[in-house]
């Protein structure tokens, strides 16, 4: 009797990748994501005590472009409806902090205002201590 050559058995992969995809899918749907907006150190609004009306002790600074003050240049900062440098806002701040470090300031920028004038407007308020700091773009 002669022997039939051996053959070589042969491994078919296919299960074990459907078994790897399975196993991918099933952890890729099931981990669970961490919240990036709840590591964020931002100042959230207290809840309203029922009326809306903004204070006194409000202070809004602008940072218009070719909106405020009948076409004023980019990176201009308006400070309670009228146009001052940064030293002045720097002062004007400094006076705003004397009385409360919590009052609001409210930054209301241009889409296309240069960085550098929000930059600049929010470390004078960090230098003056205000942290109660909101940015808005119109």
């Amino acid at each position: 009797m002669a022997r039939k050559p051996q053959e070589n058995p042969a491994l078919d992969m296919t299960p074990m990748i459907d078994v790897v995809f399975e196993l991918i899918i099933f952890f890729v749907v099931t981990i669970k994501q961490e919240d990036m907006f709840s590591k964020l150190n931002a100042n959230r609004p207290a809840p309203s005590s029922g009326s809306s009306s903004t204070s006194e002790s409000d202070t809004t600074v602008n940072i218009d472009i070719g909106r405020g003050l009948g076409g004023s240049p980019n990176g201009t900062i308006v400070y309670n409806k009228r146009a001052i440098k940064l030293a002045e806002l720097n002062q004007n701040l400094r006076e705003v902090a004397r009385t409360s470090t919590k009052t609001p300031i409210i930054i209301k920028c241009t889409v296309d205002s240069p960085h550098k004038a929000l930059v600049d407007v929010l470390d004078v308020c960090y230098g003056n201590g205000l942290f109660s700091v909101s940015v808005f773009t119109m």
